[in-house]
């Protein structure tokens, strides 16, 4: 199973390093009685009214494995184990850290990710094809992460209460159409423009994410869904502007080189498949 990138040496925005996981060491089911990873949960979430507060604290009693209040504490993977402390336990394994790090949630984080698609064209309008492979060239929309300057497809996390369909459209027109900074008139015309587009599209992965911000106790999942414009009639036309947590967007050419956030270019790669565009 996917866990790279959230064993890497140092934990994202800290100075906190991870103990070190080999490969064969990552399931639980592994003994691995040396294993001592050092605790972590970024300050940065303390009293936020959207963040969980800490397990100890007598007041908080999550409903792990279910829907808590308007909290989706279930897992894409199945149920999860929580350890004799009252933890949830990572569904991949061990990560070399434990708490919750710059996660909100104990347990899963769920988060939707809008994979938006066109064809690649000439000048003269036509789809251009790779002189290598004769397929079509794909190109999707991508955001530069803000805080780690790395390219991602721009989704974000499902709010409370929220419709995974309502948050990949929100993310998109937040991220990469800069909804946010435009007037209620201009907001309500670029909602009713893509609404529809937005309407219906082809799950491409639901489960866990490879993210560099996981950890034993805390870690992010998702649903990744492609939006594909095939005559650049809808998304193609707009202007993009990065708005939000992006400080850049712009469209991009599909290809095995492109190196994304967590794993994304693999939602990307099972697009391209699902296309039978270039790869």
């Amino acid at each position: 199973m996917l866990h790279h990138k959230c064993r890497q040496s140092l934990y994202p925005f800290s100075g906190v390093k991870r103990f070190e996981v080999t490969e064969e060491k990552i399931p639980w089911t592994v003994e691995y009685p040396e294993y001592k990873p050092v605790a972590y949960n970024a300050d940065v979430l303390r009293d936020k009214p959207w963040a969980d507060p800490d397990i100890q604290e007598a007041a908080f009693k999550p409903k792990w494995n279910t829907v808590d209040g308007n909290v989706n504490r279930r897992s894409f993977t199945g149920d999860y184990a929580i350890n004799a402390s009252g933890y949830p336990l990572n569904p991949v394994g061990r990560t070399g850290i434990v708490g919750r790090g710059l996660l909100g949630r104990w347990g899963p984080n769920h988060a939707a990710d809008p994979i938006v698609t066109r064809w690649k064209r000439d000048n003269a309008g036509a789809v251009q094809l790779d002189r290598h492979t004769k397929k079509p060239v794909l190109q999707f929309v991508a955001i530069q992460r803000r805080d780690s300057g790395e390219w991602a497809i721009p989704g974000g996390m499902v709010d409370p209460g929220e419709a995974v369909s309502a948050t990949l459209m929100r993310e998109f027109m937040e991220e990469a159409l800069n909804f946010l900074q435009k007037d209620d008139a201009e907001k309500k015309t670029l909602r009713d423009s893509i609404a529809h587009f937005f309407a219906k599209g082809d799950e491409i992965y639901k489960g866990y994410v490879d993210d560099p911000r996981n950890t034993d106790n805390a870690w992010m999942e998702t649903v990744a869904v492609n939006f594909h414009d095939d005559d650049s009639s809808v998304v193609g036309k707009l202007a993009l502007k990065a708005g939000d947590d992006a400080r850049n967007v712009r469209w991009i050419d599909t290809n095995c080189q492109i190196n994304l956030y967590a794993n994304h270019g693999e939602f990307i790669r099972k697009t391209v498949s699902r296309r039978d565009a270039h790869w």
